[in-house]
């Protein structure tokens, strides 16, 4: 039985019902509304900086020259940025498409089909379909519901909560998670290369093929009537080693780079990827974990898939590396669990709120 009050709860529904002017819980403090204009018109501008796009087309190259040009491209973005435009990166069209049909095709079924799916984040159960629940010492909320799963490795998953509808979903969600799989095993071999490590190490350092563990979050952005007072994610940094994102060609990434948000444009057929939190610390801070956000807009319904690549919770102390620490390079991150960093994340946060009240 689906309860009304969890249907209620789902910002589609706010979306649906017609309102002209959004709650207050959505409202995002002044501090945050910097440079929230149309997204469309961000989007199309020109000026400043651009996140770079990086052709991975080369990066196995049998021409020494040509495949050290690419991987030194992919190393000077992630050194800069922490994100990048990936294109040429070997996952077929066809499959992305496949995936974002499934993907859409579930987000519009009735709210009441959906809530079968819903998780329960009071008992611990995460994964499903959900809404952001007020951070207590906020009370503030995003402009978005999502799908949370686990899609590799195969034995971890829990097939029991994927969605049955549309038919495809199971089947194309394993198969891009699994070529994304092997696309994290090339970029985390050129930036092991990049900090003068063995071309394995990082990725043994965050799990390998066994330990490390790709989560999906389908985000879905409803029409926001009052898209200048919210935010569909707040500003942050991703926890994981990598993240890579597909999205529907709507734009709504923003980054924050050199004291500026700049909006990510809508590159055809690549995927966005961030590097994490976890490769920043065990690069000592070589290669960035950018700040970054999601906007929404009154026009245009926007999704995306966001894939983090994570190392398991406890079993690895997540510390710089010791062929990055030099006397002058110190450690700049003290050692921590995987676990225990997401809690100091969490615990920063909730001070900051209650500082801010």
């Amino acid at each position: 039985m689906v309860s009304s009050d969890s249907v209620n709860s789902r910002v589609e529904t706010l979306s649906s019902s017609g309102i002209a002017t959004i709650p207050k819980e959505y409202i995002r403090p002044k501090e945050e509304l910097i440079n929230i204009g149309d997204i469309f018109e961000q989007e199309k501008s020109t000026d400043g900086p651009q996140v770079p796009t990086i052709d991975l087309k080369e990066i196995d190259s049998e021409n020494e020259n040509v495949r050290e040009r690419c991987r030194e491209e992919l190393k000077k973005a992630a050194v800069d940025w922490g994100v990048m435009h990936l294109v040429n990166h070997g996952i077929s069209d066809e499959l992305m498409d496949r995936v974002r049909k499934a993907g859409k095709a579930f987000f519009d079924l009735p709210i009441e089909q959906k809530e079968k799916y819903a998780n329960d984040q009071a008992s611990g159960k995460i994964q499903g379909y959900g809404s952001k629940l007020a951070n207590n010492a906020s009370g503030q909320l995003e402009w978005e519901d999502y799908f949370f799963h686990l899609v590799y490795p195969e034995d971890k998953r829990d097939l029991s909560i994927w969605p049955r509808t549309p038919a495809d979903y199971i089947e194309a969600t394993a198969e891009y998670a699994k070529e994304l799989r092997a696309l994290a095993t090339k970029v985390l071999r050129v930036l092991s290369l990049g900090l003068g490590l063995e071309e394995g190490r990082l990725e043994k350092e965050v799990g390998g093929l066994e330990e490390l563990l790709l989560q999906m979050k389908i985000n879905y952005y409803p029409l926001c009537p009052q898209p200048e007072l919210a935010l569909g994610v707040e500003a942050h940094t991703d926890v994981s080693a990598l993240t890579f994102i597909l999205h529907n060609m709507v734009p709504g990434l923003q980054l924050f780079y050199e004291g500026k948000w700049v909006t990510a444009k809508c590159v055809p057929n690549s995927i966005v990827m961030h590097i994490g939190d976890t490769i920043e610390i065990l690069s000592n801070g070589k290669y960035k974990s950018i700040l970054h956000r999601g906007m929404v807009n009154k026009e245009k319904v926007r999704i995306s898939w966001a894939v983090f690549c994570e190392p398991p919770k406890e079993k690895i102390i997540l510390k710089p590396l010791p062929e990055t620490v030099s006397e002058t390079e110190p450690p700049i991150f003290p050692p921590r669990t995987f676990a225990e960093h997401i809690q100091q994340k969490l615990f920063k946060k909730s001070q900051e709120a209650l500082l801010n009240k």
